[in-house]
């Protein structure tokens, strides 16, 4: 794998290592993410630019992260990733216009090509404006749904209080019969002697559940073990007679809790082994950890609505070169087929 670093200059000032900015609010927007996701996350290794940026001598530094293909240079994402952003505390939008003159320059920099952002970050409008001066014709398109939570509970009985009745009483229901069957579930927070067993139960209940086997083996035992180390990991894991049947991977980090991987093996459906586990891990985080947020990240899923309480939109953020032939064409592809989707009558329901 080839990781490039460059830096773009402000003002006579080079951004120092990025191991050094401030905490990031997002786990996926910190350099141990980036750095275990380039090297465990692709099926084939990416070509990652690692790109700096600082504002004045004494400003706001930061990092993106990109990948150079031969169409287009991208963000170092995939569907390992929820959210994509720079690292560190965002620049002024004078570094942004920098490093969009050094897209326009770079060989790959035809088609710029970002995602999953959120929305609402500063960042992505100053990166949008940057592109625009720096001539390049931009878009954003719509990437997925993400439910969260809000935390503004004084513990998780109260919140448990305004959860769907369904909900409530598949949770109860499966306590019960779980308490006949014989149980243990156990929430495991650091690297202690029992993580490498039950990075090994997540495994056996994920290659039993209806989940598709990762394309990446080797991401999901690395991230948990990175995740131990950094004090991240709140994995669950749920037995009944000895015998895993449900896991959860959970994130926290900055205060907010990532629902990151979670599975159950078909057959146990009886006990609600899910419902049970994302019951006992979001006590946790929320009486243990005392989190502000409670994100489920990736997708629309149905079951979703019965836990959280807010729905926001990833996006992506794409931008053609007009002046070069591989912009050109990229750019008649993608505002082409959005002028004739936006002409196709709507179907009703």
């Amino acid at each position: 794998m080839e990781i490039l670093v460059d830096f773009v200059q402000m003002r006579g000032f080079l951004m120092p290592s990025p191991t050094a900015q401030a905490p990031a609010a997002e786990v996926f927007q910190t350099v141990e993410w980036l750095q275990h996701l380039a090297r465990h996350g692709f099926e084939a290794a990416p070509r990652c630019w690692f790109v700096g940026m600082a504002s004045g001598l004494q400003g706001a530094r930061c990092a993106l992260a990109l990948t150079l293909t031969e169409n287009g240079v991208r963000g170092l994402s995939n569907y390992y990733s929820s959210v994509f952003g720079p690292v560190g505390e965002g620049a002024a939008l004078a570094a942004w216009s920098l490093l969009a003159e050094a897209l326009r320059g770079h060989p790959s920099g035809a088609v710029v090509d970002l995602q999953p952002l959120d929305a609402e970050a500063p960042w992505v409008d100053s990166m949008a404006t940057a592109l625009r001066a720096a001539g390049y014709r931009v878009d954003r398109y719509f990437c997925f749904g993400n439910w969260y939570l809000p935390v503004a509970h004084a513990c998780f009985s109260d919140y448990l209080r305004e959860r769907p009745s369904p909900l409530r009483h598949s949770i109860e229901r499966g306590r019960r019969r779980l308490q006949r069957a014989g149980h243990v579930l156990r929430i495991l927070a650091d690297a202690g002697p029992e993580l490498e067993e039950e990075i090994a139960a997540f495994e056996s209940v994920y290659q039993r559940s209806w989940k598709v086997p990762e394309p990446c083996a080797a991401f999901m035992p690395g991230l948990i073990r990175l995740a131990a180390a950094q004090g991240w990991l709140r994995l669950g894991v749920l037995r009944v007679q000895g015998e895993p049947v449900a896991a959860q991977a959970w994130l926290v980090h900055a205060g907010k809790a990532n629902i990151y991987k979670l599975a159950y093996v078909e057959g146990f459906e009886r006990f609600s082994p899910g419902s049970v586990l994302t019951a006992a891990l979001m006590a946790h985080v929320m009486d243990v950890d005392r989190v502000r947020e409670v994100d489920y990240l990736t997708g629309d899923d149905a079951y979703k609505k019965d836990w959280m309480s807010h729905r926001r939109e990833r996006i992506g953020l794409i931008a053609f070169h007009p002046r070069r032939l591989r912009g050109l064409l990229a750019a008649a592809r993608h505002f082409g087929g959005k002028a004739l989707r936006s002409l196709r009558p709507s179907v009703p329901r």
